[in-house]
């Protein structure tokens, strides 16, 4: 299935039926009086949250999503049908925006959250209207339109970890291993063109998810290559990994710098987050070659992890590493907002 994570359409929610104007006409009943019912309320929109879906792609085809408008009153006081509600299944983690104003409407973090757009109420019929000095109202009401809003969703993965790194640096072969995802893996640049997430299991109900971002390149913030558009999943991630491959003849320590601007360029919120440099694919280097590489990136203020994805070198560390960062930033952010129901960032 395509990888959508960024859409535009036109939500409505239903019109209100129209009063009725009538009047009761029986055997053996004199003025009767009015008896017009009232119109059905308009159908709402709702946007629900559910981890059945990982891609806005359904909602590609269509341009309009309309909720049922009520029915109209009728006679004997009868109140018309209330029209049908319309439910839109978003993955979690979807923003939803007034592509109008820029507003944010809601920010469906949880499965089951919802987000209601109300339809219309149904207009009074005429027996609303009877006085003791107009007894015969020819007068009905219309329904209340629904409310139409051009929205744009946009969806940020909930993951705990974010993987970043420049192409090749072996992102996706790492995922593969500390957790069961199953991305693309090969010798060449761009090979993860959308994000993958792995669930990394420590057991005894020890567990995180995993968030591989497509490769960055210099100039990612401002739209160059794929890093522009994938950038937003980290936004809820609370520690973020940057990954330098041994491999590559670049400085490591110019690499991390890049990445971090990259990310203090997009959003300087998000490159405050707890960071933790990984030094990849280190099984190609001889011990001395590592250990020198290792002083380089101290000298510059940096401390690297080693690992190898293939080797499995350093995997059992990275992974519990990883839990107490997790754990320290999860006590951190309850500190700093003790209520559970808050948003994510």
């Amino acid at each position: 299935m395509k990888f959508v994570d960024e859409i535009t359409f036109t939500v409505a929610s239903g019109d209100g039926g129209a009063g009725h104007v009538s009047f009761l006409r029986e055997k053996f009943v004199t003025r009767g009086g009015p008896d017009g019912g009232d119109g059905g309320r308009g159908g709402t929109l709702v946007f629900e949250a559910t981890h059945a879906r990982n891609t806005l792609v359904d909602f590609r085809f269509n341009k309009v999503y309309r909720a049922g408008s009520g029915q109209k009153g009728a006679k004997r006081n009868c109140t018309g049908r209330s029209g049908a509600d319309e439910v839109l299944l978003v993955p979690v983690g979807t923003l939803i925006f007034d592509e109008a104003t820029g507003e944010l409407l809601a920010d469906l973090d949880r499965p089951h959250k919802r987000w209601e757009l109300p339809g219309g109420r149904g207009g009074k019929g005429n027996a609303h209207f009877a006085t003791a000095t107009h007894r015969t109202p020819r007068m009905a009401q219309e329904g209340e339109p629904g409310t139409q809003v051009r929205v744009r969703l946009e969806l940020r993965l909930l993951a705990d970890v974010g993987l970043l790194g420049l192409p090749n640096a072996g992102k996706s072969t790492l995922i593969s291993r500390i957790s069961a995802a199953r991305p693309k893996v090969a010798a060449y640049p761009f090979t993860t063109l959308v994000p993958n997430l792995g669930v990394v299991n420590l057991g005894e109900g020890r567990s995180f998810v995993v968030a591989d971002v497509p490769g960055l390149i210099e100039g990612a913030s401002d739209g160059a290559g794929l890093g522009h558009q994938f950038l937003r999943h980290l936004q809820r991630c609370s520690v973020i990994v940057h990954l330098v491959a041994a491999d590559d003849e670049a400085d490591p320590a110019e690499r991390v710098h890049l990445l971090r601007e990259e990310l203090r360029a997009f959003d300087s919120e998000l490159a405050d987050r707890e960071q933790w440099v990984v030094l990849s694919k280190v099984d190609v280097l001889t011990p001395e070659a590592l250990q020198q590489m290792l002083d380089a990136l101290r000298q510059a203020g940096i401390v690297a992890h080693p690992i190898s994805a293939v080797a499995g070198t350093g995997l059992p560390r990275l992974k519990d590493r990883l839990w107490g960062l997790l754990q320290q930033a999860r006590r951190e952010a309850e500190a700093a907002d003790p209520d559970p129901s808050g948003a994510l960032p």
